[in-house]
């Protein structure tokens, strides 16, 4: 399961994010490419024929068929991009950084953006996880694999829900569709070895959402979960930005609020 975001150290030029020209950005948008082709999502796939959480998993997954960028607006990976979240897990405050790499990693073929991703408590860091995503000429946004770090007894282990597509009968889900619609269901990620088989539901656009960040009217709202835990997470995304909150609505406690996001080149 994804982890959400610490606070990155402000190396570099702070980027400011125009938060009127964010809410501005909408669904069906539709992006230029250097190769002349379009992010466009008006005729994607639905993303239950490409992902589906019923049946017997295999989504079709060919390298041409992926761009170099991942730019959809409810997932944007610029790299140099730090997302900085703070929140609390239980009773215990947490912070939670997630850092656009420069970097990349080829799984099936495609070379995949790698995202870290730091939580800490009291300024140290108690996991730590590299996050492979790729986009589609569609606009899709797929989660191809993570490396999850855990800390024991000082030093950090790989946790068993460690996965990369194509390893140990590992396949990709979608993160984030397209074209997000209501009703829309499909696998985030799919390794039934190490237990990771989230899902998620597609709630809509609706109501306020108010973190450090601003307030925004008609987030993006989707109910994530596994079949496999007793939680389900509520998380709102706001174009032009991503993800600005997270909770979970059943289950333990947990919360985290987007409170920056800086850039470093």
């Amino acid at each position: 399961m994804t982890d959400r975001l610490a606070w990155a150290s402000k190396r570099g030029a702070t980027w400011i994010i125009l938060l009127g020209a964010a809410v501005a950005l909408g669904a069906g948008y539709s992006s230029s490419r250097a190769d002349g082709s379009s992010a466009g999502p008006r005729s994607a796939p639905s993303p239950s024929t490409l992902a589906p959480i019923h049946g017997k998993y295999s989504p079709s997954i060919h390298p041409a068929d992926f761009v170099a960028r991942v730019d959809n607006p409810y997932w944007p990976l610029k790299p140099g991009t730090a997302f900085n979240y703070s929140g609390v897990r239980g009773t215990t405050p947490q912070t939670d950084n997630e850092v656009v790499t420069h970097r990349t990693k080829r799984i099936l073929g495609i070379d995949c953006t790698v995202v870290r991703d730091t939580v800490s408590e009291g300024g140290r860091a108690i996991e730590r996880t590299f996050d492979w995503y790729a986009q589609d000429k569609q606009g899709n946004v797929w989660y191809m694999g993570e490396n999850s770090l855990e800390l024991k007894k000082g030093h950090f282990v790989k946790a068993s829900d460690s996965w990369e597509s194509g390893i140990n009968g590992a396949k990709p889900g979608i993160i984030m569709p397209a074209n997000p619609k209501r009703g829309d269901r499909y696998r985030q990620e799919y390794y039934p070895p190490g237990q990771a088989l989230d899902q998620a539901h597609v709630i809509g656009r609706t109501g306020t959402v108010t973190v450090p960040v601003g307030t925004f009217n008609r987030p993006l709202v989707t109910s994530e979960f596994s079949p496999l835990e007793p939680q389900t997470e509520r998380k709102y995304y706001v174009a032009g930005l991503g993800e600005v909150q997270e909770r979970v609505v059943k289950g333990h406690h947990e919360e985290f609020k987007l409170v920056s996001v800086t850039h470093s080149g």
